[in-house]
């Protein structure tokens, strides 16, 4: 299953040329999985008052199209695949439908310490909650 969810573009977003700055992106990305985990109980609030940390190991965009100022965006997040100790998570980026950035980022699992640590179970349940294929269409 895949999570939806709206965001309309701010100036505070947009460059000199008036698109949104390529970087924000990676924001967006962040925004889409903190409301997927949010929306199967894993929010980052419970995950760090349990003592766990998802840190950034990787991140990838390619961009095909520019979002501008007052658009409205739909970020499509859901998780491609998961290990005892990673989740790689997906982000589409669309206007009307139209992708317009895809990309991806690999989180690692750690504890208080900074000590790789396996995903808790209640991770791991919203992993298999979130797990979507869209070459397969599920």
């Amino acid at each position: 299953m895949y999570f939806d969810m709206q965001y309309r573009v701010p100036y505070a977003d947009t460059d000199q040329m008036g698109v949104v700055y390529y970087a924000n992106y990676l924001e967006y990305f962040e925004r889409g999985r903190t409301e997927m985990f949010r929306a199967t109980g894993a929010s980052y609030a419970k995950m760090e008052r349990e003592g766990y940390f998802l840190p950034v190991a990787e991140a990838y965009s390619k961009y095909v199209g520019s979002a501008r100022y007052d658009d409205l965006l739909t970020f499509r997040s859901y998780v491609v695949e998961y290990s005892r100790v990673r989740i790689k998570i997906a982000t589409e980026v669309r206007r009307d439908g139209e992708v317009l950035v895809t990309g991806y980022v690999v989180l690692g699992c750690v504890n208080a310490e900074f000590k790789i640590t396996r995903l808790p179970r209640f991770l791991v349940e919203c992993c298999e909650q979130c797990l979507y294929s869209p070459e397969a269409g599920q």
